[in-house]
This record gives C-alpha cells, structure tokens and sequence, in this order.
C-alpha cells in the first residue's frame, strides 16, 4: 500500500515580515529590501516540504501610490531574490482595496485566507499564518489559521497596543525564528 503524503501549506504576510515595511508604503522594486534571513527561511520551509503562500493588504493600490503594474514588477523582484536563495512562493495573494470599499479580502477580514483555501484546498485549521501585525492575527483567527507573530515590523505595536493578544499569541524575534519553531512542530506532528 503506497501512502501520499500531502504537502503542507503556510502562509505570509509580506511587509514587515518577509520584506522591510514602510509608513510610506513600499511603491517601487528599490524599495523592496528583504529582512535578513527571511529569503533563507522561505527557501527552508521549501525543503522541508512547506508549500508557501503570501496574504498581503496592498491598499496603496487604491491610494494611488502604486499600480498593478508596478505591484507585479515589486513581486518579480522578490521572487528573483527568493529564486536566488532557493526559495519559492507558490502565489501572492493581495488585496489592492482601500480600507473604505469594506472589502471581505482585506486584513482583519478573512477573505484573503479563504479564497487561499478554495484555490489550494487548504485545510486552514491545519495551517500557520506568520504576520507582524494586529490585523494578521484578526484575519488568521477569522480564518481558523494558527497565527504566529514576529516582532519584525508591526510586532512591538501589538505587544503594546494588545498586551492580552500578545500574551495568547506565541511570537518570535523575526521570520526565521518561526519557520525554525513551525518546522519542530512538523516534526513533532510527523516523528
């Protein structure tokens, strides 16, 4: 009898996670600079067998401070450099909306995770959401994710802001911190 194995899933955010965040919005490929290490652990949750997803609230679409276009040439760029570390993103997905269209795609809502779940028939239950922010974590626990926060970005404002989510929330110094914990939970799930 031959057992599959059914590849995991894991999803990101992107700003502040895997990449530097910015008050003034990431608008050009230049200004897209990855966090140190969190390319190395992308490519790490890929060998270890990790099908990787991005959810990511892109509202400097609406704002005008960017265009599709220009969104695609800054995930071009990223996945350049993730390539170059071994890495791969299976898809980013994004919501481009202003947070007054009231959206169900956009963090805190779940609709971001949820249309992940129909295209990959992701058992979102089962699945880690790394985010740095409040709204990662409202939209991971909507979702029925497990959510994990970094400090990278956004983290010390939670820590500060919802002292109680914090504490109910394990949380990790930056991306590879993370993956290394998901990876000993897979582990231990697995072994």
């Amino acid at each position: 009898m031959t057992f599959i194995q059914i590849m995991p899933f894991i999803i990101l955010d992107r700003d502040g996670v895997i990449n530097y965040d910015s008050d003034e919005y990431i608008k050009s490929p230049d200004e897209w600079q990855p966090i140190p290490g969190s390319l190395d652990a992308i490519a790490h949750l890929n060998r270890a067998g990790f099908r990787v997803l991005v959810a990511t609230n892109q509202s400097g679409v609406a704002r005008g401070h960017y265009d599709l276009e220009t969104l695609d040439q800054i995930h071009e760029k990223f996945m350049r450099e993730l390539a170059a570390h071994g890495g791969y993103v299976e898809e980013i997905f994004f919501c481009p909306h202003h947070p007054e269209e009231e959206c169900s795609c956009r963090k805190p809502k779940p609709g971001l995770l949820h249309q992940i779940a129909e295209k990959y028939n992701v058992d979102l239950t089962e699945t880690y959401f790394i985010g740095d922010s409040y709204v990662d974590i409202q939209a991971a626990k909507a979702a029925g994710c497990k959510p994990l926060l970094v400090m990278t970005g956004n983290g010390h404002k939670v820590r500060e802001q919802h002292p109680d989510l914090f504490a109910a929330i394990q949380s990790f110094a930056d991306l590879a911190d993370a993956v290394d914990y998901v990876l000993i939970q897979q582990g231990k799930s697995h072994g």
